[in-house]
């Protein structure tokens, strides 16, 4: 994904995040270097000092910006990474994807260097424990990023009546993403490196080979074991509002009359408890 393209993509709607976003126009360099160019005020992806005064939510954002360790020469980049598809079409969707892409490689590359003797399935198995949605969602509590959420009022409406005012682990984890693409586009690849490291530092310090394995690897191993097929998983219903999906999963496997189903907020977790339907039930016929 080209920097460039996101950068130009924020300037260009930036008034569709917020219309007082209009009067904080920036001079966009063209480039992919980050920091600042020299003998100007602007940066690679930021805007002149006086403009970035003026931009919206100061308190918010500096409150944020203190937790994160970064201070946005563009913010933007922040305002646009908490800002659901319901608020505005200048959306924080791009953002989580490159955040997401960011954060994968930064984990993986730290957990390489952290664990020289471990195979390749370790690592990939720490590394989904680190990014799975639930550590996500409490590394955004951890930055208390709820607040600052931008939701459109339906939504807004629905998460403080049906949800107890929690935007719940899906939409946090996903403005947590963001977030970090944000840090990248403006602060670059050593910054958003040092974020992450500040805020997974706990984690990557507890995080071994030895883990507990997951449902679904302990399945996959256990029919391996037996030299039976990998387990076939299937979503069969998708239900509930945007902000608060509810997916169904079947999961078929050797050794079962029937698929065992199970619900959970993403397909991940869905799956994750239909294979521990799959091997209670295994058990119980052993």
């Amino acid at each position: 994904m080209s920097a460039d393209n996101d950068n130009a993509s924020a300037s260009d709607n930036a008034g569709s995040v917020d219309a007082t976003d209009a009067g904080a126009a920036a001079t966009v360099a063209h480039g992919h270097g980050h920091g600042h160019a020299h003998g100007a005020a602007p940066t690679t992806y930021g805007v002149a000092p006086a403009a970035r005064a003026a931009m919206p939510g100061s308190t918010w954002s500096s409150t944020l910006e203190s937790k994160l360790g970064h201070r946005f020469d563009d913010r933007r980049l922040l305002a646009r990474a908490l800002t659901h598809r319901s608020r505005s079409a200048a959306h924080n969707e791009r953002l989580e994807h490159l955040g997401d892409s960011v954060l994968g490689f930064i984990i993986t590359d730290a957990l390489y260097a952290r664990f020289p003797d471990s195979a390749e399935g370790d690592l990939t198995r720490m590394r989904a424990q680190l990014v799975r949605r639930e550590e996500l969602a409490a590394r955004a509590r951890e930055l208390e990023l709820q607040p600052c959420l931008r939701l459109g009022g339906s939504v807004a409406g629905n998460v403080a009546r049906n949800q107890g005012g929690d935007a719940g682990d899906a939409m946090l984890a996903d403005a947590f993403e963001a977030v970090l693409g944000a840090v990248y586009l403006d602060g670059g690849l050593e910054t958003v490196k040092r974020v992450i490291f500040d805020l997974f530092a706990a984690a990557l310090a507890h995080i071994s080979p030895h883990s507990p394995k997951d449902a679904k690897t302990r399945l996959q191993e256990l029919l391996q074991k037996r030299g039976w097929p990998l387990p076939q998983y299937e979503v069969t219903d998708c239900a509930g509002k945007s902000h608060a999906p509810v997916f169904t999963v079947a999961c078929t496997a050797r050794g079962l009359a029937e698929p065992v189903t199970a619900i959970g907020d993403s397909r991940r977790a869905a799956e994750q408890r239909a294979a521990q339907g799959v091997l209670e039930r295994l058990a119980g016929d052993a």
